[in-house]
């Protein structure tokens, strides 16, 4: 099924679109927001943004001033929602914002009562993409993916999974150690279950173990984030790439923290790599 076009808004020369459809993966309705930049043609390039915990996909729209620069570009976005949604979705019966609806991990749970609708790594990877291309009409397979602290975790994850499918990769305060975290520990036990040996095709850090083929990348940090120590742990994830020899770009931001401030502060440096290495 189509896509149904339910808002769409002009903004800076191009327009900024949201869309709603029926997720066979998710087996649930999605929506989904869209930047279509101006001069806009079947061979512009598009990056894929993944957020945080909480998120919908409009934060990312509506707070980091992205459009600007994606417009100078010629950069299509593409910003899909945190989790499934909707009657019958799981969700935390505690109401905790890191477990449920808006803490979809990116990963495909398979653990009851989540495996049904929990499955956004495959949606992420393959279903949003096919059907994200094909509404716009994208003839090419010119990708980078990026995100912010569970999206960055996503955008890591993803890119070292997949890395004949993106161009580029960068993440603003991401989980790079999901399986070390509290955050990602508990969000991993009820999707994944208790065998821990499950868990390390989803975390970022572990992956790097095992070499894979090297994608551009680009990772952020504030040095004021409150989560840093506990929940986000870049140091493990440098440390790996230096291990290995993972090509790296890591920026470190004195003064800055998790918010939505820090991330328009620095997303047009983001979005100039990745059209660098998207062109």
């Amino acid at each position: 099924m189509n896509p149904e076009k339910i808002a769409t808004s002009r903004c800076y020369a191009g327009e900024q679109r949201r869309y709603r459809h029926e997720s066979d993966t998710l087996s649930c309705s999605m929506q989904f927001s869209v930047f279509v930049p101006p001069g806009f043609s079947p061979d512009s390039p598009v990056l894929y943004w993944l957020s945080g915990l909480t998120s919908t996909d409009e934060n990312f729209a509506q707070k980091a001033g992205a459009q600007r620069i994606a417009a100078q570009l010629g950069l299509v976005i593409v910003m899909p929602d945190t989790s499934p949604r909707g009657e019958g979705v799981a969700d935390d019966p505690e109401g905790a914002y890191d477990l449920g609806l808006g803490a979809g991990f990116y990963i495909n749970a398979t653990q009851e009562p989540w495996r049904r609708h929990y499955r956004m790594y495959d949606y992420i990877v393959d279903e949003l993409p096919t059907l994200a291309e094909k509404t716009l009409g994208l003839t090419h397979s010119r990708r980078a993916i990026s995100g912010h602290s569970m999206g960055g975790h996503g955008a890591l994850m993803i890119a070292l999974r997949n890395p004949e499918r993106y161009r580029s990769v960068s993440a603003f305060a991401p989980i790079v150690a999901p399986m070390s975290c509290p955050w990602g520990r508990k969000a991993f036990s009820h999707y994944l279950g208790g065998d821990e040996t499950q868990w390390a095709q989803y975390d970022a850090t572990q992956l790097l173990a095992s070499n894979p083929l090297p994608v551009p990348m680009l990772l952020d940090q504030g040095d004021a984030d409150e989560f840093l120590r506990e929940q986000l742990q870049p140091e493990r994830f440098v440390h790996a790439a230096k291990t290995c020899n993972y090509p790296l770009d890591y920026r470190v931001r004195a003064g800055y923290d998790h918010s939505y401030y820090y991330i328009a502060s620095f997303i047009e440096e983001h979005l100039r790599f990745h059209a660098q290495h998207l062109r």
